[in-house]
């Protein structure tokens, strides 16, 4: 019997796991797909010379995250690649907004857009790296975060505390008007913003544009060499060699609950898993709650907070390869990792209004990912493995566009909604369309049915938005892994901090089984090892 059973091998999975090992704790973890990962695997089903990423791709949590740093993965062979500039977001006109990887050209490129834009960016930037050490500290260990929060604080009031708090809860069209005269900056805090499911009008979204902008700015968006699964392989590599067991193919139905304590879990196949210890579930909030453990075991006043529960947007994602490397009409973007595509921050705003109506896109924001250009060797030189992705509402009740796309996700909507994406591309790159080796088309229900984390195609496991987030993820309480189930943990981003691959839900639901103590001693002894 495993003193830990771990449910889901997705990234928060897998760091709970080698955290609770670290500590001398028998773990078992298991997974309902055939392979581990969660939403970091790669393969070859596009095409068997090129490797693509099937869910997440550029990693700057990751490099920012001292649960990762902890866990010392370069010795199980992971390594890290970036491209020559971080992110672009080119405009019909030929200009582009580039986040590089010196500060200095970036603030020289945005000065092209306004004079003082240069120098705004680099006033935010020193910002970031004079608050960066207990910002993240404080924003990847549990909540409240008392010691870093109080180290935050100092440095706050000692650097016009209040006024940068403000900027960092307004909209992030009205951050970026703010601070930048032209629109290039404005641009780039925009379109990181909507990385998540955060529209320029929402309260909050500067604040997640100015972080993503400035861990762009200075960590990059790397990206593990040889594909998002070898995170996931490192991952896998250290559990195992310390004794740690993977078993894949096992779904988990049931969270068994004896006298209001969690003892072990029972899986499709008839098999009851024990646990002496603790169950930790990297699933999604209702996933646990109402299917794992059932109703009859939980508060009522949990159980109405469930039905307040907020999915982010849905996704549609395509990949390609490439014979070729992307046409850029905006020198710009050549050599960028991470390409946005919107005419503009209106342009964002009229996408992220449509959504919010329930209609399709008709011209989407497009998020591109030059995968070969930031990592050589995931296709043959001179060509390129790339993918984009675009956000859809939950529940689709209009298309914007003339295609009548209404969520059926049968072959014709696909295809229709796949054309759409590369309209967007070709627009900004004429005769990228020539260039399509082979494609694959991954639609939200696709994306759940290979992870079912990914509840219709929403990457975050729950909105971003303010209302879902610190005390309030995944429903109003403590911002806590706890659970009303006693030795029962939620261990994915549905729990705080959220989304983004960094370990830290992980982290937080061991070092709640564990307690702190133990959990700091585990981590100190892991980096010496």
């Amino acid at each position: 019997m495993p003193d830990a059973v771990v449910i889901g091998a997705g990234p928060n999975g897998l760091v709970a796991a080698n955290l609770l090992v670290d500590a001398g704790w028998d773990v078992e973890v298991l997974e309902a797909q055939e392979e581990p990962g969660g939403a970091v695997r790669s393969d070859r089903g596009v095409h068997p010379d090129y490797v693509s990423d099937l869910f997440s791709a550029f990693y700057p949590l990751a490099a920012a995250s001292p649960v990762l740093a902890g866990l010392d993965l370069a010795a199980e062979g992971l390594r890290w690649s970036h491209a020559p500039r971080v992110l672009a977001h080119p405009l019909p006109d030929g200009r582009c907004a580039v986040l590089e990887r010196r500060v200095e050209d970036t603030c020289a490129g945005l000065g092209r857009f306004a004079a003082a834009d240069g120098a705004s960016w680099e006033a935010l930037y020193r910002s970031w790296k004079w608050l960066e050490p207990e910002l993240v500290q404080a924003l990847f260990t549990p909540f409240p975060p008392l010691r870093a929060g109080l180290r935050l604080a100092v440095k706050l009031r000692g650097a016009g505390g209040l006024r940068l708090a403000r900027s960092l809860a307004l909209p992030v069209r009205r951050l970026g008007e703010e601070e930048f005269a032209g629109e290039g900056g404005r641009l780039l805090l925009a379109g990181n913003a909507l990385h998540a499911d955060l529209s320029p009008e929402t309260a909050g979204s500067g604040g997640f544009g100015w972080l993503m902008s400035m861990l762009g700015q200075s960590r990059g968006f790397p990206v593990p060499v040889g594909g998002a699964g070898a995170l996931t392989a490192a991952l896998v590599s250290r559990l195992r060699r310390r004794g740690g067991v993977l078993r894949c193919g096992r779904r988990v139905t049931t969270v068994v609950v004896r006298g209001g304590t969690a003892v072990g879990v029972g899986t499709a196949a008839g098999e009851t898993v024990d646990a002496r210890r603790a169950v930790l579930a990297d699933t999604s909030a209702p996933a646990l709650y109402r299917d794992l453990v059932g109703e009859e075991h939980l508060p009522s006043s949990l159980l109405r907070d469930l039905q307040r529960f907020q999915w982010d947007f849905a996704t549609f994602k395509v990949d390609w390869a490439l014979t070729g490397p992307v046409p850029w009409t905006a020198p710009g973007a050549v050599g960028a990792g991470t390409v946005h595509l919107a005419d503009g921050v209106d342009g964002l705003t009229r996408f992220a209004a449509q959504i919010a109506r329930g209609h399709v896109p008709d011209e989407p924001f497009v998020l591109l990912g030059q995968m070969t250009t930031a990592d050589p060797s995931r296709s043959p030189a001179g060509t390129e493995s790339a993918w984009a992705y675009t956000h859809l509402p939950q529940h689709i009740t209009a298309d914007a566009g003339s295609e009548d796309i209404a969520g059926r996700w049968d072959v014709r909507e696909e295809e229709a909604m796949a054309v759409r994406v590369e309209n967007q591309v070709e627009r900004l790159a004429p005769g990228f369309r020539a260039l399509i080796a082979s494609r694959r088309i991954l639609a939200p229900p696709t994306l759940q049915a290979m992870n079912e984390n990914l509840h219709g195609g929403a990457i975050n496991n729950g909105t971003t938005a303010l209302h879902q987030q610190t005390v309030f993820r995944p429903t109003p309480g403590t911002g806590r892994p706890e659970t009303p189930v006693k030795n029962l943990y939620l261990a994915s981003a549905a729990a705080h901090p959220g989304g983004g691959v960094h370990g830290a839900p992980g982290a937080n639901a061991a070092r709640a089984a564990l307690g702190s103590r133990v959990l700091r001693a585990s981590l100190h002894h892991a980096r010496r090892m």
